[in-house]
């Protein structure tokens, strides 16, 4: 059986009206998929493709819920509307029996979050989960909702603190190295476009379970089901405050400004921290959840013998053009269209030296930001707003890299390699946070720029028109000149000489993998469940999320196991 679980569910197809969802009751529905329409099709229009493809009469509908719209914009004079509708009819069980052949009518999955545990009275640990980014706000929100009373430690400062110092070094390039994109409550995706959307397989919908609490919290309700949904900056903020007040209700205990500077192990099982201040703290389950970019976190493991391996990431630059043009280029004569947006892109290149080049983190509407935790060096990102209004699009352009070709030698050997690059950023912009920056016509050509054209930076602290072949490796440049030309063969003008290239982008993702057992514990380190983006295993809020909710599953199922 399938719930009703969406926002809205549709009266009998004869009164026409959309009207709130009703209280979530155990109805069989109908999942049809690939339902398209016009885009500027009337408020009747799927009502009566669902009669059509079902081949009912109108009586017949029920109600219907909208789970997810995409739109197919290859022909840019015909954009069409995607839906994924669950329906309720009449004669649902034999209406799917007459289509058991058809891959488009299937029975409607049941996505609503089933708790795998709740605690109970003999258990008197509390478990402890590092960092509160996506992957650390769901393990211990999960942990609170089962009744774990979780301890949740944060290196940097609640969010609206950590934004100011943000918004500081911006302005005043006054790093604090504590609290930045990278560090402080929400994570490093506080800061970027609140993407919500992944490849990750996710059979048992937990990503149901992320956007839904997302929503709960404050987040627009067409994340429900538009099919690239985002949040942006500002809204992320009151969202994470809103969460961690739950959290609280629910018997957890939220600590910033409280850094891990040691793990203590007894004969390869974790029993406590040693936190910033000193304070020693008891515990056989920890869930490790630093994000991508706590490098003494991971040296600090690594030194411990807790197994550490590199991994594959990419490094490149920011790219940025008028979104005006990717919105033309993408949608033709329906640019501006609100149920469009603006226009993103995704983009690969297979080059001829062996290197893949693509679009990575693409922020419509956006800006670019200064993204470093680490005194004299530079590192890029990008960020919206929810509106997306911004006069510029930007994206990162990055070439892959490996351990085997590129860093070998050392498990930690990817973090030397991004100082490094971040270091040659840091110089060539002249010392003082502002970032290396070329126009792409002049990158292409292998020459300095010394005037903008007419993109505009949206970098800040602020730009030095340079050289950035000097910043890279040969092989990435010779990779990023060959990928751009052909990215104009997708999206016309995308190598135009006055879009702006802004160094660097090196936190794609974590230069290490800490491996782990199918019971979410280190391979060698039990008690310890390393977790999200700087364990290796997500790749952006919506999969660090998701694998927070797994760690706190594999956490609780385990101390009830010892309790």
């Amino acid at each position: 059986m399938a719930l009703i679980n969406q926002r809205f569910v549709h009266t009998p197809y004869c009164e026409r009206n959309l009207i709130p969802a009703m209280t979530p009751k155990e109805i069989l529905m109908i999942r049809l998929t690939e339902i398209k329409l016009p885009l500027d099709h009337d408020e009747n229009a799927i009502g009566q493709a669902i009669i059509n493809k079902l081949n009912i009469s109108p009586e017949q509908l029920h109600s219907y819920n909208v789970f997810k719209r995409g739109y197919d914009a290859r022909k840019k004079s015909a954009i069409l509307l995607i839906y994924t509708l669950d329906v309720e009819v009449d004669n649902e069980a034999q209406l799917l029996s007459s289509f058991e052949k058809d891959q488009h009518v299937k029975v409607s999955p049941d996505t609503n979050y089933k708790f795998v545990a709740h605690a109970n009275s003999s258990i008197k640990e509390r478990p402890v989960v590092i960092g509160f980014g996506p992957c650390g706000l769901f393990a211990g929100l999960v942990l609170a909702q089962m009744g774990f009373n979780p301890i949740i430690l944060e290196r940097g400062k609640e969010v609206r603190e950590r934004t100011k110092d943000t918004f500081g070094f911006w302005r005043k390039k006054a790093l604090n190295t504590e609290s930045n994109v990278q560090f402080g409550e929400g994570g490093a995706g506080t800061f970027s476009d609140g993407k919500l959307y992944s490849q990750v397989k996710d059979p048992k919908h937990y990503g149901r379970k992320v956007i839904t609490e997302f929503v709960e919290a404050g987040a627009p309700e067409e994340i429900l089901y538009v099919s690239k949904p985002h949040i942006g900056t500002f809204k992320l903020v009151t969202m994470i405050e809103k969460m961690r007040a739950r959290i609280i209700e629910l018997g957890g205990e939220i600590r910033f400004s409280t850094r891990v500077d040691d793990i203590h192990l007894d004969n390869g099982q974790v029993t406590g921290l040693t936190l910033s201040n000193g304070e020693q703290l008891e515990t056989r389950h920890v869930i490790l959840a630093v994000g991508h970019s706590a490098r003494d976190t991971f040296k600090m493991i690594h030194d411990k013998g807790i197994y550490v391996e590199a991994k594959p990431f990419s490094v490149g630059f920011r790219i940025e053009h008028k979104q005006s043009m990717i919105d033309e280029c993408r949608f033709g004569d329906n640019a501006g269209n609100p149920i469009l947006g603006s226009a993103d892109y995704k983009l690969v290149h297979h080059c001829n030296n062996g290197r893949t080049v693509y679009s990575f983190c693409m922020c419509p509407g956006g800006t670019v930001v200064a993204a470093t935790s680490e005194e004299g060096r530079v590192v890029t990102n990008g960020m919206s707003q929810y509106s997306r209004s911004e006069r510029n699009a930007n994206s990162a352009i990055v070439v892959g890299i490996s351990p085997e070709k590129d860093f070998p030698g050392h498990p930690l050997a990817g973090i030397d390699l991004q100082r490094k690059l971040e270091e040659q950023a840091y110089e060539l912009g002249g010392k003082n946070y502002d970032a290396p920056a070329q126009l792409i016509g002049d990158f292409l050509k292998g020459k300095s720029s010394a005037n903008l054209g007419d993109v505009q930076p949206s970098y800040t602290p602020g730009i030095k028109l340079t050289d950035l072949s000097n910043v890279l490796p040969p092989f990435a440049i010779e990779a990023l000149r060959e990928a751009i030309p052909a990215f104009n063969k997708q999206i016309r003008g995308f190598s135009t000489n006055d879009g702006l290239l802004t160094g660097v982008e090196t936190r794609t993702s974590s230069p290490i993998s800490i491996k782990r057992d199918k019971t979410f514990q280190s391979i060698n380190t039990k008690g310890l469940y390393p977790a999200g983006e700087g364990a290796g295993y997500a790749g952006g809020i919506l999969s660090a999320g998701i694998d927070g909710i797994k760690a706190a599953e594999a956490v609780a199922l385990s101390m009830l196991e010892n309790a």
